[in-house]
Formats: C-alpha cells, sequence, structure tokens
C-alpha cells in the first residue's frame, strides 16, 4: 500500500453532519418564523443553483450568501448579512461529528498530519471546530472563501499542498462524501482519494476513487493498516 504524510478530510457529511434544515428552523424561530419544510424546499430552489456557480467559480462567497437570504430579508425587513450571520451562528451549534469522527482523529492524531479542506465559509469552519472540541485535531484548515477557488478546481487544492509542504502529491489522501468536489477534484490535483460512501451511492461515471469506504470506522482501519511515512 501507499504511504501518507498528510490526511486531507472534506468537512461537510464527511466530518460533521449537515443539518441545514434544523439551522434553518431554528434560526428563523428568532425572527418568529414558523420555517416548513415547503419553505427549506423552495429555499433550496434557490440555495442549491448558487453552490453549483459557486463551485464553478460564477459567483464569489458573499454572493452566495446575499442571493440566498434575499427573498427571506425583503419579507422580514432585515438585512441579508443579518440573516446569514444568525444562520451561521445557530449551524455552529446545530454542529455535531460525524459517527466515529472523535475515534478516527483520536486513533490518527500524532502519527499523521491532518487538514480540512472545505467549500464552506471561514465564519461558520472556525465556529463549529470551536464547538466541536475539533480544533485541536488539525494542522491545517484550508477554506475555498479565504483562497479564492473552491473544490473541484485544482487550485484550493495547490493551495493545500503549498500549505503542507509537500513534494509527492501521492503523499497525500483526500477524504471526502461528494464525488464531484472531493474525489474527481482530488484526482485531478493528483492526490489520492479515498470516497466516504455511507448511503450506499453510485459513483458518477469516470470518478475512479484510489479507495471506497462506508464509514469513518472502516476509514480508520483502512488508514491505520497503511503505513506512514
Amino acid at each position: 500500500m501507499k504511504t501518507y504524510k498528510w490526511i486531507l478530510f472534506d468537512a461537510d457529511d464527511t466530518l460533521f453532519h449537515f443539518d441545514a434544515y434544523t439551522g434553518l428552523q431554528r434560526m428563523f424561530a428568532n425572527f418568529s418564523v414558523d420555517f416548513s419544510v415547503a419553505d427549506y424546499h423552495e429555499y433550496e430552489l434557490t440555495n442549491k443553483p448558487l453552490w453549483i456557480e459557486y463551485q464553478n467559480g460564477s459567483i464569489g462567497a458573499q454572493q452566495l450568501q446575499h442571493q440566498r437570504f434575499q427573498s427571506w430579508a425583503d419579507k422580514l425587513q432585515v438585512s441579508t448579512q443579518d440573516l446569514n450571520n444568525a444562520y451561521m451562528a445557530m449551524m455552529a451549534q446545530v454542529c455535531t461529528p460525524m459517527e466515529g469522527a472523535m475515534e478516527l482523529l483520536n486513533s490518527l492524531k500524532g502519527k499523521i498530519k491532518l487538514g480540512i479542506i472545505t467549500n464552506g465559509f471561514t465564519q461558520l469552519q472556525q465556529a463549529r471546530l470551536e464547538h466541536t472540541g475539533l480544533k485541536e485535531y488539525f494542522d491545517l484548515l484550508v477554506i475555498s472563501e479565504q483562497v479564492g477557488s473552491a473544490k473541484p478546481h485544482k487550485a484550493i487544492f495547490d493551495h493545500a499542498v503549498s500549505q503542507m509542504g509537500v513534494m509527492n502529491r501521492e503523499h497525500v489522501l483526500m477524504v471526502g462524501d461528494n464525488p464531484d468536489t472531493d474525489i474527481l477534484g482530488g484526482n485531478n490535483a493528483g492526490l489520492h482519494t479515498c470516497w466516504l460512501n455511507v448511503k450506499n451511492n453510485t459513483l458518477p461515471e469516470g470518478v475512479v476513487p484510489h479507495y471506497q469506504v462506508a464509514s469513518l470506522s472502516d476509514l480508520e482501519k483502512l488508514i491505520l493498516d497503511i503505513p506512514s511515512v
């Protein structure tokens, strides 16, 4: 098996549960809004295309955060920034680690360098690392909002590699749940990849990870069986 100096993790649905509906429901309750499932589906009709544009580089982080809450800001007569800040704060509060995450990180800490590479926003990433107590485990945190490029683009992976000081990219294992951003992006950047496939989904055509696991517990067994450099 290959040897790895670094493990890079995606954040949402890889290390952390990402329950956007609960976060939005609790956030809007503070604005006296009974946020329903129908409201959430309507929100996603705006939010999902914006994330695709963001990942494609068509819009920036601030534009995404503004546009996804524009209609609600108009209804409530508040600013989109107020809504976005409230949402970020609530998502940090409702955040919990994925099953097996703590055990995995405890088993790897001190044996191999650990990093996070995420398309999320700085305000949320730092807050939930503090909230969950996971900050101390990571040697590197790469956030698309700060880099100016999002996965799957090679630039954000190049930035991570430069920060790690790794000469051989095959000594880096990228772990994530998203085949398009994490696996295809990691492959195109010359990294080794591991697909976390908790829901037993089918890979898109042309996306081939080096490894595939069904849980973080399986990932722990896989990585500990691979000698570190």
